[in-house]
């Protein structure tokens, strides 16, 4: 387990037990899991839900679980949370980060109810957890997929928002690209929604009218798999599989199993054992995967990319190590140098190469 953002959250707590005895009684005991999209997406939100399956699958009878899905981030999640333990809950994953400050608000309110917050930073209280995945370990993989499959050398980025867990992810990947093809461009659209299909499928067509010819996203919905299928173009699934797409447009996918995290989070706080954290995994310990790469993908760029999984699982290798300067061309990392978890969890600036600008 890997804990970051010590430098920005405001949690100095260290990692604090809950009081109390083991669970034990009769009656299940019960999690909520709070979504920002419809379970139905087929990215993010399905994704955490077949991890919340999972703990129901692993338990049995001695977990209940519920959800409420299209959250909006903001005072209807507080009202969504305070509702889930007025029912009954003892625990209550929220899985986006805008529910940061409705998590923590809501923690102060019911110190006895366990709280987990998915790619957030505050935990103000000692019964809020956060986790994360390494995305931006799975971005580089696609990244060096990418740069070898663009034929326009235009690639293009579906971003969310302008949080550091997305422009990690954009630089991780334009600079994977860009070390197999240095004439790579990557051009990105935001579109600050992580799930509306329709904002999706209008930014997916502005890319494609600009020449791009692999698409990326971090966005939730299948509506730029879609538009990539109608034009013709190669591209990524997001979150989950998304095999429904394969083998064209989509060549691979960065895939978040939460599902092991959950079972065990959940059997903490049944055994009394569960602790604050701030975990962040990748590659290594499996909260982030690849999916299957198709056979649109040629042989060896098939085995460098998984050279290239398998040196990041095992600790081997940094998707970023120096030399990396700034966008203004300032150095950022020296020769062989890599960032630490706190300076990666603060990264607000592109890397120099790629021209837009990121908004305010």
């Amino acid at each position: 387990m890997t804990t970051f953002r010590t430098l920005m959250a405001s949690a100095a707590l260290g990692t604090l037990a809950l009081t109390g005895a083991a669970f034990a009684q009769d009656d299940p005991f019960q999690v909520g899991f709070v979504y920002v999209g419809p379970t139905g997406d087929y990215g993010w939100n399905y994704e955490h839900d077949q991890g919340r399956q999972a703990v129901e699958e692993h338990f049995g009878d001695a977990v209940e679980t519920s959800f409420v899905e299209s959250v909006a981030e903001g005072a209807d999640a507080e009202r969504v949370m305070t509702q889930m333990i007025l029912n009954g809950a003892d625990m209550i994953f929220t899985t986006s980060f805008g529910y940061g400050e409705a998590t923590n608000a809501i923690a102060g309110q019911f110190p006895d109810v366990y709280f987990e917050h998915a790619t957030g930073y505050l935990r103000e209280h000692p019964n809020v957890s956060t986790y994360s995945g390494r995305f931006y370990e799975g971005r580089a993989v696609t990244g060096h997929i990418a740069g070898h499959m663009t034929e326009s050398n235009i690639i293009g980025y579906i971003a969310s928002y302008p949080i550091p867990e997305v422009i990690r992810g954009i630089n991780a990947a334009y600079l994977h690209a860009r070390e197999v093809n240095p004439d790579v461009e990557m051009r990105v659209v935001w579109v600050y929604t992580w799930f509306d299909p329709a904002v999706e499928a209008d930014a997916a067509q502005a890319l494609i009218d600009a020449g791009v010819d692999v698409l990326m996203q971090h966005t939730d919905s299948t509506t730029p798999q879609e538009a990539a299928e109608e034009a013709g173009i190669l591209s990524f699934g997001q979150a989950s599989d998304m095999i429904q797409f394969a083998p064209q447009p989509r060549m691979a996918s960065i895939i978040d199993d939460w599902a092991p995290y959950y079972i065990r989070r959940v059997g903490e706080a049944m055994d009394g054992t569960w602790e604050q954290t701030d975990t962040w995994d990748g590659i290594g310990p499996g909260m982030v995967r690849i999916g299957e790469m198709t056979d649109v993908i040629p042989e060896e760029v098939q085995a460098s990319a998984q050279a290239m999984i398998d040196a990041i699982g095992a600790g081997e290798y940094h998707p970023f190590t120096g030399p990396i300067n700034r966008q203004d061309g300032s150095v950022w990392l020296a020769e062989g140098e890599t960032p630490d978890d706190g300076t990666l969890a603060g990264m607000d600036f592109y890397v120099e190469g790629i021209t837009s600008e990121i908004p305010n």
